[in-house]
């Protein structure tokens, strides 16, 4: 079996993560932070920095709910100037240039059945990712700590338990990179992906797409661009159990007041992807 190497960083930053968001209030110094997580002031600057291009003060200010509030300021027109121009559109509205198609419904009827999966496990900035294609692209996107990733397995597998599942880390490999290296990101060559689920839940996450990186929505707004403005809560399950993570960002949809309520594989790791992305758009 293929072992997939842990990442040099991400242990250390996933305790800074967790200290700052229990203590972002207090604005801990570096010192006070090392401190906490273990660490030398020295080694959490670097291999912060590192991992996410913005220093741990940075990251701190991004995860905070002012900075939630301040990206949901103009939540209502993200969504309105995304319909406009469509994907793929000026001002990287979809960063990752991702082509779509969504399964004929009688396969998520039948929970897959017939359907054969590829799934594997590849390294990542936000830990070790669990990969799922088919022959129509990728299928299932989850995140799992050291130890967690054949659980996070089974809970991508009970969403289409008839399906056919074969491991294969290295049929997984390349479209794992195509979502985790930016320089992959190509309009020209865009990463296929594939929706299977309800025919609501289908629109709910192409509507996801639409959110560019570094701006965030809410529920609502979800709901009234999907035509039906009275059904928050059903868009809230429909987010809830996406299962592309990371490409289909449901990590960018907060609550109505800027809260960033939860996440199916953890409320760290959402402000991680929120702290890693607000670096990524303040560098390009």
């Amino acid at each position: 079996m293929l072992q997939i190497p842990a990442s040099p960083d991400y242990e250390l930053v996933r305790r800074t993560i967790e200290y700052l968001s229990g203590h972002w209030h207090d604005q801990p110094s570096l010192d006070e932070i090392a401190f906490n997580v273990g660490a030398s002031a020295d080694m959490v600057q670097r291999s912060f920095s590192r991992w996410a291009g913005i220093t741990p003060k940075a990251f701190m200010q991004a995860i905070t709910l002012d900075r939630a509030r301040e990206l949901l300021r103009d939540s209502a027109t993200v969504l309105d100037a995304s319909y406009e121009v469509g994907l793929s559109g000026p001002g990287r509205l979809h960063d990752l240039f991702v082509t779509h198609e969504g399964m004929p419904p009688g396969v998520y009827r039948q929970r897959g059945e017939g359907l054969r999966i590829t799934w594997g496990l590849h390294p990542s900035p936000f830990g070790t990712a669990v990969v799922l294609i088919t022959p129509h692209g990728l299928a299932g996107l989850a995140f799992a700590d050291e130890g967690g990733e054949l659980a996070a397995f089974e809970d991508m597998r009970r969403r289409w338990p008839n399906a056919e599942y074969v491991r294969d880390d290295a049929a997984v490999e390349q479209t794992a990179r195509r979502i985790f290296d930016q320089d992959l990101w190509r309009p020209d060559q865009p990463l296929r992906i594939t929706l299977i689920g309800t025919d609501f839940e289908v629109r709910t996450w192409e509507t996801l797409l639409r959110i560019p990186m570094g701006r965030a929505t809410t529920y609502s707004d979800v709901a009234r661009h999907i035509g039906k403005p009275k059904a928050v809560r059903a868009v809230g399950t429909a987010v809830g159990c996406n299962p592309i993570s990371f490409v289909v960002p449901c990590h960018r949809v907060l609550g109505k007041s800027g809260g960033l309520c939860g996440y199916h594989w953890g409320l760290t790791r959402k402000k991680a992807i929120l702290g890693w992305e607000a670096g990524t758009v303040g560098t390009a």
